[in-house]
C-alpha cells in the first residue's frame, strides 16, 4: 500500500458524521501541518492550510469536506434497541442489515440496522420499501438501562462499517465515506506535489464541515480566507453500472478522467474559470469527464456567493455507490485530478484572474 493508499484507509476509516466531524479534522491536521505555512480554521470546524507562492498573488482555495453520511442516536427504547437520525441523504434501500457502529463516551459499539422480519408481514407489506422511520439499531442491549450502562445516549455518532479495500483490479479502491474523504485526500495530495514547485498564488488547501448538511462550512470557512477563486473536490456519480442509461450520465465512467460539473442546483460555473481549466486539461493531455445535475450541490454552491462572488468550479471523481455503506472509485481519476489542479494552479497568476474577472 503506497502513501496515497495509505492515507486513503486512515481517512476513510475515520469517524466524522455533519457536526461531530473532530476526528477526521484532527488527522487531516497531522497531513496539512508539514505541508503549510499555517494552518486556519473556522468556528465551526473547518480546516484550512495556506501555502504561499507569490505573496501578491490570487487567492486559490480548494476544499473537500469532512463529514461524511451517518446518523445520530435520538433514543431508546425500553427493549434497548437505538432509534436514530440520518445526517445526510440515505435511501432506505440501501440501510437493512448494515453494519453500524455507535461512538459512545465509553467506547464504540458495533450494531445492525434491523426492521420487523419479512415472515411476519402481508404479501402487500412485503413489497412495500421500509421506511427508515420504522427502523433500528439492535446493539445486543436488553433494555433501555443496559444500553445506557454501555454508554449510550441522545446526539452520539453513528457511522457505517467497511474496512477500505484495495480491489482484486488494485487500480479500483472500496470504502465507506468516499464522499468525501477523497476529496480531503486530493486537498492534500495537491499541496503535498506544491512543494517543490513553484507558483505564482497563494493556495488554501483543506476541508469544510457540514457539507451534508445544507453546505454550512462552506458559508462560514470562506470568511476566513476570503478567496478569489475557488474549487469544490468531491465526488460525482459514476455512470457505468447495469441500468444507468447514455442519457443519464453519458460520459461518467470510472477510470476516464476526474468529473467537471456544468450544471448542479446550487450553481452554473463561472464560464471564463471552467473554459481555462478545459484549455489546461487538453494542454497538458489530462482527461476529463462532465456531469450535470438537476439536484444535488457542493460547496462551490455556497462559496460562489461569498461577499462579490467568487469564480467558482467543481473538480471530482465518478464514484459508485455514494451515499451507502461502501463505494468504489477509480486511482487513475484521483491522480489526474491532482495533476489537473497542481497544472492549473500553476498558471493561475494576477493577469490570469485579472482576465477571468473581465
Amino acid at each position: 500500500m503506497d502513501r496515497v493508499m495509505a492515507m486513503f484507509k486512515e481517512l476513510t476509516e475515520a469517524a466524522g458524521v455533519p457536526g461531530q466531524e473532530q476526528e477526521i479534522r484532527s488527522l487531516m491536521r497531522n497531513y496539512l501541518q508539514p505541508l503549510s505555512d499555517e494552518i486556519l480554521t473556522d468556528n465551526l470546524g473547518s480546516i484550512i492550510a495556506k501555502k504561499t507562492g507569490d505573496a501578491n498573488g490570487p487567492k486559490i482555495m480548494l476544499a473537500g469536506h469532512l463529514d461524511e453520511v451517518g446518523f445520530i442516536v435520538t433514543h431508546v427504547n425500553s427493549k434497548g434497541y437505538i432509534k436514530f437520525q440520518t445526517l445526510g441523504g440515505w435511501w432506505s434501500q440501501v440501510m437493512l442489515a448494515q453494519r453500524v457502529l455507535v461512538k459512545t463516551r465509553k467506547g464504540d459499539i458495533v450494531g445492525v440496522i434491523g426492521s420487523k422480519p419479512p415472515h411476519v408481514l402481508s404479501p402487500e407489506e412485503r413489497n412495500k420499501v421500509v421506511q427508515i422511520k420504522d427502523m433500528f439499531i439492535d446493539i445486543g442491549a436488553s433494555s433501555a438501562e443496559e444500553a445506557k450502562e454501555f454508554g449510550v445516549r441522545p446526539g452520539d455518532m453513528i457511522v457505517p462499517i467497511c474496512p477500505f479495500t484495495i480491489m482484486k483490479n488494485e487500480k479500483f479502491i472500496m470504502g465507506k465515506a468516499l464522499d468525501n474523504r477523497s476529496g480531503c485526500a486530493l486537498a492534500v495530495e495537491v499541496l503535498h506535489q506544491l512543494q517543490n514547485e513553484s507558483h505564482p498564488n497563494i493556495v488554501y488547501s483543506g476541508a469544510t464541515v457540514q457539507e451534508e448538511v445544507g453546505l454550512r462550512g462552506a458559508m462560514t470557512s470562506p470568511h476566513v480566507v476570503d478567496p478569489d477563486i475557488f474549487f469544490a473536490l468531491d465526488v460525482g456519480i459514476a455512470g457505468d453500472t447495469p441500468g444507468m442509461s447514455e442519457e443519464q450520465m453519458p460520459n461518467s465512467k470510472c477510470g476516464k478522467g476526474p468529473l467537471v460539473v456544468l450544471y448542479d442546483a446550487s450553481m452554473v460555473p463561472h464560464h471564463k474559470l471552467l473554459n481555462f481549466v478545459l484549455d489546461t486539461a487538453e494542454a497538458e493531455g489530462i482527461p476529463v469527464q462532465f456531469e450535470s445535475m438537476a439536484g444535488g450541490g457542493t460547496d462551490a454552491g455556497r462559496v460562489h456567493l461569498h461577499k462579490k462572488g467568487v469564480p467558482s468550479l467543481v473538480i471530482g471523481f465518478p464514484t459508485r455507490y455514494i451515499h451507502s455503506h461502501a463505494a468504489i472509485m477509480h486511482r487513475d481519476d484521483f491522480d489526474n485530478a491532482a495533476k489537473l489542479l497542481l497544472a492549473v494552479i500553476k498558471k493561475l497568476d494576477r493577469n490570469t484572474l485579472a482576465d477571468l474577472l473581465s
